[in-house]
């Protein structure tokens, strides 16, 4: 079974976001829309069930998707003696429950379901400021079940190396059913300040100072449909981030622990 819209059984249906031009690749409990220009997807879509999730070997089998052409996909070449790693856009622990877990763990090695990090992003255990275990802890506690939407914010001015424009920026938006309804947060973690130094000066990951290396917004979602241009109106709408009175904008407000989260409006 690959990514079910349907899966948080609310009144509506969420699809994975989409814009013109992507294609869309079905994977075990997952989908990536690639953006085959920029060679890295644009946004992947995750189903979780918490209450079902398995413990399987995670194998490292990293592979093309003879789907897609070698030119239209990022492969080993990105990622060969280099600090860059092959950051999963779906988490591999995410889409590994059912019967089907030892299928979705392989799924995740592919390296449409990757993206360029630095290690000093990719390897930390404050990524995503812990968003990421928080998110499966949570549904591994309450049995619950979630979809999880994450991607690159593409930018005009994005670094090439090697022939591949390197994001800055991704994005990452947690759906789940409350009352009934849907419910959605939206985060973004900026790598600039661990990217640079390694890229334009050839500094190794371990010399990037630790703090200040990546930061991280809870940021509204409406932000994250208009940056990457992708269609996603259930999200917006169902955004627990308290919009701010009258007319201005909703700030993005930098997490500095689990505690600054917002999943209230």
């Amino acid at each position: 079974m690959t990514y079910d819209a349907s899966f948080l059984v609310t009144a509506d249906a969420l699809p994975i976001p989409s814009r013109d031009g992507l294609v869309i690749l079905d994977y075990t409990h997952f989908a990536v829309s690639m953006d085959t220009r920029r060679r890295l997807a644009a946004v992947t879509a995750v189903n979780i069930d918490g209450s079902d999730l398995r413990d399987v070997e995670r194998g490292d089998d990293w592979r093309l998707d003879p789907r897609l052409p070698e030119t239209q996909q990022a492969g080993p070449e990105l990622y060969s003696a280099n600090d860059l790693d092959r950051g999963h856009l779906v988490r591999r622990r995410d889409p590994v429950w059912g019967e089907d877990a030892e299928r979705a763990n392989a799924d995740t090695f592919h390296y449409t379901v990757c993206a360029p990090q630095t290690a000093t992003v990719n390897q930390s255990k404050t990524l995503w400021l812990g968003l990421e275990d928080y998110v499966l802890d949570h549904a591994r506690q309450y049995g619950e079940r979630l979809s999880v939407f994450t991607g690159c914010l593409f930018e005009s001015d994005d670094p090439v190396y090697r022939g591949v424009s390197i994001p800055r920026r991704f994005f990452k938006v947690a759906a789940w059913a409350q009352e009934e309804s849907l419910a959605a947060t939206g985060y973004v973690l900026d790598q600039t300040a661990s990217l640079g130094p390694i890229l334009e000066r050839g500094v190794r990951a371990a010399d990037v100072p630790p703090l200040g290396a990546y930061r991280t917004y809870q940021v509204p979602i409406a932000d994250i449909a208009a940056a990457t241009e992708l269609d996603m109106p259930l999200l917006v709408n169902a955004d627990r981030l308290a919009p701010v009175p009258a007319a201005r904008p909703t700030p993005w407000i930098e997490l500095t622990g689990p505690e600054d989260l917002r999943l209230e409006r």
